[in-house]
């Protein structure tokens, strides 16, 4: 075996990001309640950081060196803070409790902020299942059978079906104690009882049939085309299901009408009710006396960030301890970028969103099916900033306007071009589609090779297969279910 060596040259291209360049990119990308957030947590941890809507001009650490000097106990106290960040290694943790002291009123007012913070945050939603668990506590029954209740509620899905491949044989060897089938089955019927109606069932038909009761309107109806005929609902054979059942046609349409209102993932829609979140526009479009549109940010409850004047000062005093010194500048050095990049986010958001707004300026005056097709680019080059500038400025930011709140990114999309060479949007083609679906004749409805056909009278040129996709895009059945008898 041979062992030599030698010595190589290899030359590489890194693209290495500064941390402040990196820092500006992530405070672009956050939405309002993100960023205030972010705000509050560097507020907590750099001492030099200061929101000047707590601090009043009579504090002595945010004074100017011409201000009148302080009292010789504040001086004592300011002394005892330095003597602290001389002691870095044994007073680190204390450090961040030295910031600078504010005036009385600003602080009563933190704490009342606080408290109410704390009084109103949300306690753990209460889930799907922790609602049914509760509701046994009514049913008077063996404590072995509500355990065992309680053990099938935790085993159903988000939408309150019992799984398939969960069986009441697995439920009764899995359960943990000697219960038999039949007492499976007991707490599986009790579980159905319980609110919204259809939990617990073990498919679609046992779930629909669960929710009927004897006041239910068509009642017999019902059972008969849940029972035996969903796949011809399915597939809108209301002819089958009167040749097959001898029911009329009204008769089976007004039992659909009620079919309707009953609810498929009983589930679902506790967990869509308890998760509910609120949007809060980053942005304010709102019309001005030009006819024009002025932009605004919403960053009234943003803290305002300034530098203690306090530290600047002890860290221009040649008296202070070298390690303090050296703490203070690294710090200061990162409020800095912190406040410089809130304020880069404030101007590239603000320049983003106009830009788009003049572009879409139709969809604003006239409706959502004159949007423009528009994309990144053209903000990035109208703006003056690479088209990743625009993706971070967009990411996650909502805006409220006359039209109602949406995300920025739905301003952005592709089109095609009309007959008579305009450019559309696609979302007026998906417009356009609603319009023309909605005008059939429903006893005879359209193919999509049709519709193709109708919107290109309307000038629009598009195939059937992007017809096709926009239509189940919008959830609109084929022409085999949307017809009528």
């Amino acid at each position: 075996m041979r062992l030599d060596t030698s010595q190589q040259m290899r030359t590489e291209m890194r693209l290495r990001m500064a941390p402040r360049m990196i820092q500006s990119m992530e405070i672009l990308q956050l939405p309002i309640m993100a960023l205030q957030e972010r705000i509050e947590q560097e507020l907590s941890e750099n001492p030099v950081l200061v929101d000047l809507r707590e601090s009043t001009p009579t504090t002595t650490e945010d004074s100017d060196d011409t201000s009148t000097p302080a009292p010789a106990e504040t001086e004592t106290a300011e002394s005892n803070e330095f003597d602290s960040l001389g002691n870095l290694d044994e007073n680190w943790s204390e450090l961040y409790d030295e910031g600078p002291r504010r005036s009385r009123a600003s602080l009563s007012e933190e704490g009342d902020r606080k408290q109410d913070a704390m009084q109103n945050m949300a306690s753990r939603p209460r889930s799907f299942h922790d609602g049914l668990a509760e509701q046994l506590g009514f049913f008077d029954c063996d404590p072995i059978l509500r355990d065992l209740a309680e053990y099938i509620i935790h085993s159903l899905d988000d939408n309150g079906y019992l799984p398939k491949n969960v069986t009441l044989h697995d439920i009764a060897r899995d359960f943990g104690h000697d219960v038999t089938i039949e007492q499976a089955e007991d707490a599986l019927r009790m579980v159905q009882r319980l609110d919204p109606s259809g939990v617990g069932a073990r498919d679609l038909r046992e779930c629909l049939l669960l929710q009927l009761t004897p006041e239910t309107p068509c009642l017999d109806t019902l059972r008969t085309l849940i029972t035996h005929h969903l796949d011809d609902l399915q597939h809108n054979r209301l002819p089958t299901i009167e040749k097959k059942t001898g029911l009329s046609i009204e008769g089976i349409k007004a039992a659909i009408e009620h079919l309707r209102r009953l609810n498929p993932r009983p589930g679902s829609s506790y967990n869509l009710q308890e998760n509910t979140q609120y949007v809060v526009p980053d942005l304010v479009v709102e019309p001005n006396e030009l006819g024009a549109y002025d932009v605004r940010l919403v960053d009234e409850h943003t803290p305002n960030l300034s530098i203690s004047r306090y530290y600047q000062k002890q860290l221009r005093n040649k008296a202070t301890d070298p390690a303090a010194r050296e703490f203070i500048q690294k710090r200061i050095q990162s409020a800095r970028w912190l406040i410089e990049s809130i304020e880069q986010r404030r101007n590239t958001l603000l320049k983003v969103a106009r830009a788009i707004i003049e572009h879409q300026r139709p969809f604003l005056d006239k409706g959502p099916e004159f949007i423009e097709p528009l994309k990144m680019q053209q903000i990035a080059d109208r703006v003056g900033v690479h088209v990743t500038t625009v993706s971070r400025a967009v990411d996650d930011k909502w805006v409220q306007s006359p039209r109602g709140i949406f995300p920025l990114k739905r301003f952005f999309g592709g089109g095609t071009t009309t007959a008579d060479g305009d450019e559309i949007a696609w979302d007026t083609i998906k417009q356009k589609l609603l319009e023309v679906v909605a005008k059939e004749d429903k006893q005879n409805p359209m193919s999509d090779e049709e519709i193709v056909d109708e919107m290109g009278r309307h000038g629009l040129k598009v195939a059937r297969r992007t017809v096709t996709k926009y239509r189940q895009a919008l959830s609109i059945p084929s022409s085999r279910q949307r017809k009528q008898f």
